[in-house]
């Protein structure tokens, strides 16, 4: 009966407990999905636009220039550039490098002892007005933070001997008596004797000249002079050596032979 029974569940087969039953319908694997956003900012760059048609300058309305006044204040900060560069011999320009405010105001009352003063202009103030000036070759120099000292008079030495104890401002060029100079060229100014003591050794060196042949010229003449006069002393001194000589004056008859004659 066991043996029936079980060949009787062979035969009908087994079925296991769970069963996946699927109805005829396919599996669909395409849907819908949003596009990433960095490729839709992609197609929107890359999006073909189609050029407008070019309307004719005749038809587009007239542009009105817009003329930029300066400011006054800037108008005053130019002035005083101008000021500067106009009124001074000596305009050297360095580069300032930060420092406390005890050591600029050293610096500033050693500088004032020798007539040099200290000015700081903006490079958006000096560049304008440098570049329609003739110290427009000056304008390389006029990059970043810089400080300009100027003086009346060309104080070359008596400055460098002040920035030499101030690390902090170093020098780039100058510009003394309309000749622009750079650094190497200010020291080997500084180096120049003083315009009056160059003066005197000018006035010196010409009139050795005219003195040296004003002495060659007449050194003929006198040496001639000085013969005739020796000879002529040599003529009186025979003379008298010789009074019957015919150089000699004739001499006078005795008182005698002038009463016998009588």
């Amino acid at each position: 009966m066991a043996a029936l029974s079980g060949g009787g569940l062979w035969r009908r087969g087994w079925l296991p407990a769970l069963q996946l039953v699927r109805h005829g319908s396919k599996a669909v694997t395409r849907h819908w999905k949003a596009m990433h956003f960095q490729r839709q900012k992609l197609m929107a760059i890359t999006e073909y636009l189609a050029p407008k048609p070019r309307i004719p300058e005749r038809c587009l309305p007239t542009k009105k220039e817009v003329v930029e006044e300066d400011d006054g204040y800037v108008r005053l900060l130019r002035r005083q550039v101008v000021e500067a560069f106009r009124d001074n011999r000596m305009i050297v320009v360095c580069q300032y490098n930060p420092m406390s405010n005890e050591d600029m105001l050293l610096t500033r009352h050693y500088l004032r002892k020798h007539n040099i003063e200290v000015k700081f202009f903006l490079n958006e103030i000096v560049r304008p007005v440098l570049s329609q000036s003739k110290y427009k070759n000056l304008l390389p120099l006029f990059v970043g933070r810089n400080i300009v000292l100027v003086s009346p008079e060309a104080k070359a030495k008596e400055m460098l001997r002040v920035l030499k104890g101030v690390p902090q401002i170093n020098l780039l060029g100058a510009c003394i008596d309309d000749t622009i100079l750079s650094k190497k060229g200010v020291e080997n100014f500084a180096k120049l004797p003083s315009l009056e003591a160059s003066q005197g050794q000018t006035v010196g060196a010409l009139a050795l000249l005219p003195s040296q042949t004003c002495s060659l010229l007449q050194r003929g003449s006198v040496r001639l002079a000085a013969l005739l006069d020796e000879y002529i002393r040599q003529l009186q001194a025979g003379a008298e050596a010789t009074p019957g000589s015919p150089g000699g004056s004739p001499a006078k008859p005795a008182p005698s032979q002038s009463s016998e004659a009588h």
